[in-house]
């Protein structure tokens, strides 16, 4: 009888490991920075970046949604947001630029037929 509770056991104990999923987020440390993709549950890249080793966001940040498609270009110096961030949505894009975390400006483009046909502050 202990036998089989034993062997009960060690299987309900191997399927729930095994069963469990792995982290697919990827981590590459390097001696200034963690250079970091992270996952959709699709199994496509949902960002790509840079972080401190300190664990601030660093460099370009670049967000894709489940379909591959580009969502968002970032760029922060060490947790700051700075520069000129771009913001894809369907047939509009927004360019928002930083200073210090703090927005600067927004300019707003709609495209058809790739061609820009209004640029709005």
């Amino acid at each position: 009888m202990k036998n089989i509770i034993l062997l009960v056991l060690v299987i309900l104990i191997s399927h729930v490991t095994l069963g469990q999923e792995k982290d697919k987020n990827q981590y590459i440390a390097t001696s200034q920075t963690i250079q970091a993709t992270l996952y959709h549950d699709n199994g496509m890249v949902a960002q790509k970046g840079f972080y401190t080793t300190d664990n601030k966001l660093d460099g370009n940040w670049i967000s894709y949604d489940n379909k591959g498609n580009t969502t968002a270009i970032a760029t922060y110096d060490k947790g700051i947001k700075v520069g000129s961030w771009m913001f894809y949505q369907g047939d509009t894009i927004k360019n928002v630029f930083f200073k210090n975390s703090d927005i600067i400006e927004v300019k707003t483009w709609t495209i058809t037929d790739t061609r820009v046909v209004s640029n709005k502050p």
